[in-house]
């Protein structure tokens, strides 16, 4: 069980690593003007942006998840 725990959580620690690194940058939206007026403006992502921030989340928690089960198992 704990073996099968372990590489299901380096499965998702990998997953999330590539994931974070596939997203595009956002420093383009990080000036005072222009990134205040999309996110007031309510600006909606789109394609590939939704899906890897979607993707970052479940991975986030499922690392999470496992983590706990691991420090659980090892007692």
């Amino acid at each position: 069980m704990a073996i099968a725990l372990r590489i299901f959580h380096w499965i998702v620690t990998i997953g999330l690593i590539v994931v974070v690194i596939l997203q595009p940058g956002r420093s383009a939206g990080l000036g005072i003007i222009g990134g205040g007026a999309e996110s007031l403006m309510g600006r909606k992502k789109k394609g590939l942006d939704a899906l890897f921030s979607k993707l970052t989340v479940y991975l986030a928690i499922a690392f999470m998840a496992t983590s706990i089960a691991l420090a659980v198992v090892g007692r």
